[in-house]
């Protein structure tokens, strides 16, 4: 491979590095070739970009990318695509789906996500219960709104109580 193709290569991953805020690198070795369309098809659908890689050009895109990733360089062995989401647990809902359903690959090698790196594939399941940006906006929304369904739920049936109680006063007295 020419050098010049190499620095392109190089800067494209970086770029995808600083585009998106969570990427997965996995091992998907022994996928056969509609094994493999059936997860690029699968990352299309969950908006993960897939990217099979030389660990070398990854490795030299980590350095030149922003931030710390010298904890990843380690995972960068044999076979190595990356997972690029701006979803961080999207990865490993889907690895998990296809790991445990239908293949033994993908295998989790490493993901950084939320700013944090996680090695290994017993990360899998943490990985999987991390909530995306719109379940936390979800969640305050019905933290937020349940006090307010607490007060109108007391007037209510408050309501019901004092009208039961005057009606009731209001009988004995006759």
């Amino acid at each position: 491979m020419l050098k010049d193709v190499k620095s392109a290569i190089i800067s494209d991953i970086s770029e995808l590095i600083q585009e998106y805020n969570h990427f997965y690198i996995t091992d998907i070795e022994s996928l056969d070739a509609s094994e493999t369309s059936d997860l690029r098809r699968n990352c299309f659908k969950n908006e993960i970009k897939l990217l099979v890689v030389k660990n070398t050009l990854l490795k030299r895109a980590l350095e030149q990318a922003e931030g710390d990733y010298s904890e990843l360089y380690p995972t960068l062995v044999g076979n190595t695509a990356v997972m690029f989401c701006n979803t961080g647990n999207a990865p490993a809902k889907m690895i998990k789906t296809l790991h445990g359903k239908k293949w033994e690959k993908p295998v989790l090698k490493s993901a950084y996500v939320e700013e944090s790196v996680y090695i290994g594939a017993d990360q899998l399941e943490f990985l999987t219960a991390i909530k995306s940006k719109e379940e936390l906006i979800g969640d305050v929304i019905t933290l937020l709104q349940s006090p307010a369904k607490n007060v109108i739920s007391a007037l209510q049936s408050g309501s019901g109580t004092i009208h039961g109680l005057l009606q009731a006063i209001g009988e004995k007295n006759n």
